[in-house]
């Protein structure tokens, strides 16, 4: 039995939000660290794949913060990166307001269940007192009805300093609230870059979704099951002897090609995480689709960093007939046939 434990320090804070509204500057303004590390991200001026950062917060100390991609064709990038969030920054340009992928962001945040939204209007730098209260206008109304229509929203700028201490004091405020966790053995980190270092070896990186694992600990490649030894460590740069949940984390490993560890693979204790080809779920279907879902339907299915083609057969729950489809705003039971596990 799981017992539960405070809150730990371990907590995940992950921006979302329209692209071109000022993530990665806030994030730079919030920790110093540009998060667009790729030359094409910078050429473009938009964020391509996930950035990580330490933000130091009051209170509470150092928490990971997960920039992600706000153009809609990365939107897969997003929820690979907002599934270990704890904490969501909403991010929204004061001089622009809500746009299509803040909604949508919106509702991929609700899907995944993030218990806690704090909204930074950036760029106030650039707007008069009456177009910043009808951005904060057009964010209370977008999350009036959700579960989070009593979260704050700071004005902030990255360029003069705006608001950004009020921020920090909102996020810490928020992680606070936080419920305390259940205590699980079972380590499990879905892999989101792999690589080798002359003289090191492999080196993975990730975000931990559970228990903890130690420098000489055994861990298991998913699937395939290859036992690799942790050789090393480091959290946020910095070498560590250990590393648990919601830790943003590399880990050099030993016994195991960069190859052979994609990304989409999970790391986990030895002979506790199964392996399927097959899951029974639920589906939350939005409304605004503009269509139904139909029985034997081809969906793509992300689960942590992984991403795989999956055929949907939907599932009577009291045991008749399969339904031919599922309208726009209703909730389905299926079970999904994985290409692979």
């Amino acid at each position: 039995m799981e017992s539960t434990s405070p809150l730990p320090s371990s907590v995940i804070v992950g921006t979302a939000g329209h692209i071109d509204h000022g993530k990665t500057t806030l994030v730079r303004a919030l920790t110093g660290v540009d998060c667009d590390r790729l030359d094409e991200e910078k050429r473009r001026g938009i964020t391509i794949v996930l950035g990580f950062a330490p933000l130091e917060l009051p209170g509470i100390g150092t928490v990971g913060l997960v920039d992600v991609p706000g153009h809609e064709r990365f939107v897969r990038t997003m929820v690979a990166g907002a599934g270990g969030v704890d904490v969501a920054l909403l991010v929204v340009a004061a001089d622009e307001g809500v746009m299509p992928q803040t909604r949508e962001h919106l509702h991929v945040l609700r899907l995944l269940r993030v218990p806690e939204l704090v909204v930074a209007l950036t760029r106030a730098d650039l707007v008069d007192a009456e177009l910043q209260e009808l951005a904060e206008l057009d964010v209370t109304e977008l999350l009036a009805g959700t579960p989070y229509a009593d979260a704050p929203i700071i004005a902030t700028s990255a360029i003069d300093g705006r608001g950004l201490d009020a921020l920090r004091a909102a996020l810490a405020t928020a992680i606070g609230r936080l419920p305390g966790r259940g205590a699980s053995s079972v380590f499990r980190l879905p892999v989101d870059r792999a690589f080798s270092i002359r003289g090191f070896g492999t080196v993975v990186t990730g975000t931990t979704r559970g228990g903890s694992v130690a420098l000489g600990g055994t861990l298991e490649v998913l699937p395939g099951r290859e036992r690799v030894r942790v050789r090393g460590i480091q959290v946020h740069g910095k070498d560590a002897e250990s590393v648990g949940r919601g830790q943003r984390v590399a880990l050099n490993l030993q016994g195991v090609e960069a190859g052979t560890v994609p990304v989409g693979a999970w790391l986990g204790t030895p002979g506790a995480v199964a392996c399927s080809d097959r899951l029974d779920v639920v589906f939350d279907l939005l409304p605004r689709l503009d269509r139904p879902l139909v029985n034997n339907a081809r969906v793509r299915l992300l689960c942590g960093t992984a991403e795989v083609m999956a055929t949907v057969r939907l599932i009577d729950p009291d045991g008749g007939p399969a339904p031919d489809e599922a309208a726009p705003g209703s909730t389905a039971f299926a079970q999904l046939a994985l290409a692979e596990e």
